[in-house]
C-alpha cells in the first residue's frame, strides 16, 4: 500500500525538461510514480522520452522513445507485464532498448520471465529490470515535482545480448 498521495495532476522535471503528469483513479500511485521515475531515469540516454505515448501498437508502453521512422528505440513498463508482452515486443523491437520496473520486488522471478521470453532471439539492444524501493517517492521526488534518480541509487540488472 503507497504511503504516498499524488494529485490527480503533476508538474514533473528532470534533466530540464518538464511534463505534466495525469494520475489515474485507476492506476496504483506506486505504478504512476514508477513511470515518472523511468522517464527520468533515462532522460539522459532518450531525450525525447514520452510518458503514455499511443505508438500504433497492439501494447501501449508506458514510457517510449520513437526514432525518426516512428519506430520505438526505448521502450519501459512499469508494474506487472507479462511474458507473452514481453515476448512480442522483444520479438518485433529487437533492436529496441527495454527497461522493466517493480515496485519493491525481487527482480529473480521477473529475470527468468524475461530469460525465457527472449530466448532464442537475437537482440542487438539491451533489457534492464528495475527495483524501485518502497521509499522511491520520498528519496527521489523533490517538493516541486523535480526528480533526481540514477542508476547508482537503484537495484537494477541488464539482461539479454546487445551490442
Amino acid at each position: 500500500m503507497a504511503t504516498f498521495n499524488l494529485p490527480r495532476k503533476m508538474t514533473i522535471r528532470a534533466h530540464g525538461q518538464r511534463v505534466v503528469l495525469v494520475h489515474s483513479r485507476r492506476d496504483r500511485p506506486e505504478h504512476t510514480l514508477m513511470k515518472a521515475l523511468l522517464w527520468a531515469l533515462y532522460l539522459p540516454d532518450y531525450p525525447d522520452a514520452k510518458i503514455e505515448l499511443r505508438i500504433g501498437d497492439r501494447y501501449k508502453p508506458d514510457v517510449v522513445e520513437l526514432d525518426d521512422y516512428g519506430e520505438p528505440v526505448f521502450w519501459a513498463e512499469a508494474g506487472k507485464v507479462g511474458r507473452d508482452k514481453i515476448r512480442s515486443v522483444a520479438r518485433r523491437f529487437r533492436d529496441t532498448h527495454i527497461a522493466i520496473a517493480k515496485w519493491d520486488a525481487r527482480l529473480t522471478p521477473i529475470e527468468a520471465i524475461v530469460s525465457e521470453a527472449v530466448e532464442g532471439l537475437d537482440r542487438t539492444a539491451p533489457f534492464d529490470l528495475i527495483r524501485f524501493p518502497p521509499d522511491s517517492y520520498d528519496r527521489f521526488m523533490g517538493d516541486r515535482g523535480e526528480i533526481t534518480v540514477d542508476h547508482t541509487g537503484l537495484e537494477w540488472l541488464r539482461i539479454g545480448a546487445f551490442s
